[in-house]
């Protein structure tokens, strides 16, 4: 992901900086050099922000799929962890009711 910010960040800010360069030495009158400039720094502009909110999207887009991967393993532990619970209890029973046998046989005695 960052990968992707700072490579599109590159092209973009590479372009700009040939774009300009370009037209100041270009042979053209002062106002249409200026003009061209405005004209390439709205654009640009308008890049950025287009290249900003697609990474904006795909950051939320990624951090939704990791929050559903790591509410499924949550889930996924917590069943595993239940029935872990409930083997023991079994177990626990099991063994109160061994000692309640013996202890049974201790008060005939």
């Amino acid at each position: 992901m960052s990968n992707n910010g700072n490579t599109v960040l590159g092209i973009l800010a590479g372009s700009a900086i040939g774009a300009a360069l370009g037209i100041l030495f270009a042979p053209d009158k002062g106002v249409n050099t200026r003009k061209k400039l405005v004209d390439e720094a709205q654009h640009t502009k308008d890049s950025l922000q287009h290249s900003a909110v697609k990474l904006k999207n795909e950051m939320t887009h990624t951090l939704h799929n990791q929050k559903e991967t790591m509410d499924s393993k949550i889930e996924t532990i917590l069943s595993d962890v239940s029935y872990k619970t409930e083997d023991v209890i079994t177990t626990l029973e099991q063994k109160l009711k061994e000692l309640k046998a013996k202890n049974q046989k201790l008060q005939k005695s």
